[in-house]
């Protein structure tokens, strides 16, 4: 038994020694492991981070600003036009649409900008719109994003100006005035609403002051307005005498085509109230014919002054109130052109002619108002001295 004892099974050094060998082995793994893990740049307790956010999604394409702002007035005619977004534009992308159309093109001046350069003036006093088109056809980015609905931009054009009104009547020549540009070269189309630098001269040097002297360089007098009605009659516009954006979107096209008056003529008729009673037709600076005339009696005198004329008949019927308070129905009244209210230019058969006679018109021998009568077209002056 003692043996037994002694023979208890004890390890020796020996034995100990793989035991600790495989400790330091295992040790060994371990931090290799710790090490490869380091290497990757992710300590073994980041495994269990969640996965990184998407990147946020691109912003839509939008209008940032256009020029002119929207409801802007008193624009320039040759404004140049831009709008900008807040994307850069791709090549090729649909441009902006203006409405009325406006010729001129459209291109873009920046990466996220593009811009208007008009080829003729926008058009005087007129309400524009510059359309940005959206949807699946609509302007693109560089990155694909699209406009996603239409944006409208809408401004007023400013008006023509009277002096440049003048300007463009006396030198398609409706006017008893020439004018003279200080420069010789071509207005830019762009430019064409424009007052441009010069003066006024006379076309003729033989009209008396009872017409001239209603002249004035910008302002709106009754020579404008005539000149104004002469030329609504040749361009089929109602003859108002108001130059409004119709009046001027045709004579900035008259004027881009280089056409004139097609009736070729200023002409002016005066009638002197002094006695006897005359009426002097006058035709580009000269005195081409003169009439008797009776003008209207005391309680309905013609009013002294100067009118375009307005309406013209070569026969028709005339009815009214007399001073006295009788009525007439004058029918076969001829070669009738009215200047002022009821007071017209016409033949009338009397005894005798030179003082007034009248109720309240010119009249003159049936004859003679046929003579006069071609010289008086719509927008011609008839002064009342």
């Amino acid at each position: 038994m003692g043996w037994n004892r002694g023979a208890r099974h004890r390890p020796s050094r020996q034995a100990w020694l793989p035991v600790g060998v495989a400790a330091v082995a295992c040790a060994l793994v371990v931090t290799g492991a710790m090490l490869v893990t380091s290497r990757h740049g992710v300590p073994a307790a980041d495994h269990a981070r969640p996965a990184s956010s998407p990147p946020p999604p691109v912003p839509p394409l939008t209008v940032v600003s256009a020029t002119p702002a929207d409801g802007a007035t008193g624009v320039a005619p040759d404004a140049t036009l831009t709008v900008q977004f807040s994307h850069a534009i791709a090549p090729g992308s649909a441009t902006p649409a203006l409405q009325p159309a406006v010729p001129g093109t459209w291109a873009r001046s920046s990466p996220d900008t593009m811009t208007f350069t008009p080829s003729a003036s926008l058009p005087p006093g007129t309400a524009i719109s510059v359309v940005v088109p959206g949807g699946p056809l609509g302007v693109q980015a560089t990155d694909g994003t699209r406009l996603a609905a239409s944006v409208a931009d809408r401004f007023t054009v400013a008006p023509m100006t009277t002096m440049r009104l003048q300007q463009l009547l006396a030198l398609q020549g409706y006017l008893p005035v020439a004018f003279m540009p200080q420069s010789s070269a071509p207005v830019p189309p762009a430019q064409l609403a424009l007052a441009q630098p010069g003066g006024f001269l006379w076309r003729w040097t033989t009209l008396p002051a009872a017409i001239t002297s209603q002249w004035v360089p910008g302002q709106y007098g009754v020579i404008t307005r005539g000149a104004v009605m002469s030329f609504e009659d040749q361009h089929g516009l109602a003859t108002d005498g108001i130059a409004g954006p119709l009046v001027w979107s045709a004579l900035l096209a008259a004027a881009a085509q280089g056409q004139t008056n097609p009736y070729g003529h200023w002409d002016w008729v005066d009638v002197t109230t002094a006695l006897p009673e005359t009426v002097h037709v006058w035709r580009d600076g000269t005195m081409v014919y003169q009439s008797v005339a009776n003008t209207g009696v005391p309680g309905a005198v013609t009013t002294p002054g100067t009118f375009p004329v307005y309406l013209r008949y070569r026969v028709t019927t005339m009815s009214g109130t007399n001073p006295n308070g009788t009525t007439y129905h004058d029918t076969g009244i001829p070669w009738v052109s009215y200047f002022d209210g009821g007071d017209a230019l016409h033949g009338f058969v009397r005894a005798r002619y030179g003082f007034p006679q009248s109720d309240g018109c010119v009249e003159m021998p049936p004859a003679n108002a046929a003579v006069v009568w071609p010289y008086t077209p719509i927008g011609t002056l008839v002064t009342v001295q």
